[in-house]
């Protein structure tokens, strides 16, 4: 059974966008998400650090009671809730 955070993250992910650097390397971020981005080598890497931006990112904003908006009408609880 996949979780709520598993489905909330490939959501949001499927909003990525990835440029590719004048160096080779690629750039992602996630439009509407500020502050989540990443830069790597690969594609594949690329994909890997904006995971994990994400990751961070939702974590920080729970930890302080921030809102996280509701994608694909997936809606992360937080403590008010529960």
């Amino acid at each position: 059974m996949e979780s709520i955070l598993s489905n909330y993250i490939r959501a949001v992910m499927s909003r990525a966008t990835y440029t590719a650097a004048a160096d080779g390397s690629t750039y992602g971020e996630i439009p509407g998400f500020e502050k989540v981005s990443a830069r790597a080598d690969t594609l594949e890497q690329c994909r890997h650090d904006l995971v994990e931006s994400l990751e961070e990112w939702i974590f920080s904003r729970v930890t302080r009671q921030l809102p996280v908006p509701i994608i694909d009408g997936i809606q992360l609880p937080t403590k008010e809730m529960m």
